[in-house]
């Protein structure tokens, strides 16, 4: 009788277990009416490679699971299994050498997309580094000094840099499977310099200055006045608040639950930053602002915050249009925050995610300790130490 043990990862309710050399999927009991188990038998071997490919098909189905798109007859995932154990093969004959940058890309995710988690690929590699390929003046591998000069002429330094060292990996991996006899872009993101930033990289806003915010929103944009509030007032991410709904909150409103986060650009629910989920206890303050907009009886899958229109806040048009403000396509917005800059009620602009390093700052600075700090907000200590707590402060200093 063979063993099932469990492979180096497991992806939350997803597991991903080695029984007999293979691999196989155990599926979460909430799935079913019943609360029987599910397992797939992926018949794929326990390889790195395999690990990963059924690490991708975890992942896959745990999205799919909370965002409600879970196909019941699991035949969707099956056949992507079904897929890996079939013989690949190459779009290009090894030792072809080819010279099309955009080609080569095309490869290059094709063979990255099942070792990463889906999110992760339609974000990045399908849609960010493409566009900014195929944004580039020429796909010619020989003009590789050309293609870099472009990428800085065009882009921050940190954004050319990163471009730069997808590109260096895209060509390590076309020299491994004999596509391009060399690497153009090795070691070429190593030589961008960036600038240094100092403790101002984390760059909350003063207790006076959330304030006058609070304020400007409740004068100017009443409909997201509470959801700025919450921002400030519990320091959880972005997206995590858009993804906030009433089943996430007990019936008094003392207790948060942060377990989701919404993706404004892919249009999905995923889980938190981290992959946990984490309580939050509510002061007086956020237990009053939930109470003030929470409805008699709740849909417990209804958001807490919302557009004006009622449906999901897009965190894109929210920081370009609301909070900052300014001129998109034919139509000029007026942004809460540009409005302060300009009647000088505001230092500098920061973007709405610095309301999450204004609560961490403000909170260490009431004296909470670093690692109580990082359960509220969803950090490690580590990060807290290393970004906030030097950052913080005093306005005055004991006596000695």
């Amino acid at each position: 009788m063979g063993t099932a043990k469990p492979a180096r990862t497991a992806r939350g309710n997803v597991g991903v277990e080695e029984f007999r050399g293979k691999f196989r999927l155990r599926l979460p009991r909430s799935i079913t009416p019943l609360g029987k188990q599910v397992i797939i038998s992926t018949g794929l071997d326990a390889t790195e490679l395999n690990r990963r490919r059924v690490d991708s098909v975890a992942n896959w189905i745990e999205e799919e699971i909370i965002t409600g798109q879970l196909d019941p007859t699991l035949e969707r995932y099956k056949e992507k299994l079904e897929d890996y154990k079939r013989p690949q093969l190459s779009i290009v004959k090894p030792n072809t050498p080819q010279t099309n940058l955009m080609e080569l890309w095309g490869q290059y995710c094709a063979y990255m997309k099942p070792q990463l988690a889906s999110t992760t690929y339609r974000r990045d590699y399908a849609r960010k580094y493409t566009n900014h390929i195929k944004a580039l003046p020429t796909k010619d591998l020989g003009q590789a000094i050309a293609i870099r000069d472009h990428l800085l002429s065009q882009l921050t330094p940190n954004a050319a840099k990163r471009v730069l060292t997808y590109l260096a990996a895209c060509c390590k991996w076309a020299v491994v499977s004999g596509l391009v006899k060399d690497n153009p872009f090795a070691g070429m993101s190593e030589d961008i310099k960036l600038p240094k930033h100092d403790s101002d990289a984390i760059d909350p806003f003063s207790k006076v200055e959330m304030n006058t915010i609070i304020k400007a929103f409740e004068d100017t944009r009443p409909h997201y006045a509470p959801f700025v509030k919450f921002l400030f007032w519990t320091g959880c991410r972005t997206g995590e608040a858009i993804a906030l709904q009433w089943k996430h909150i007990n019936s008094d409103c003392t207790q948060i639950t942060f377990s989701e986060s919404y993706d404004s650009q892919l249009n999905i629910r995923k889980g938190t930053k981290t992959g946990k989920a984490r309580k939050f206890p509510c002061n007086s303050q956020v237990r009053e602002l939930l109470t003030s907009i929470r409805p008699p009886n709740p849909d417990p899958e209804q958001s807490v915050f919302t557009s004006p229109t009622g449906g999901i806040i897009s965190n894109t048009r929210f920081s370009t249009q609301v909070w900052k403000g300014g001129r998109t396509s034919n139509k000029n917005y007026n942004g809460v925050l540009q409005g302060l800059l300009e009647e000088g009620k505001i230092e500098r602009y920061r973007c709405p995610y610095n309301t999450r390093h204004t609560f961490i700052t403000l909170m260490l600075a009431e004296g909470l300790t670093v690692s109580t700090v990082a359960k509220l907000v969803g950090n490690s200590p580590e990060i807290i130490l290393k970004h906030y707590a030097g950052n913080t402060v005093p306005l005055s200093l004991p006596e000695l």
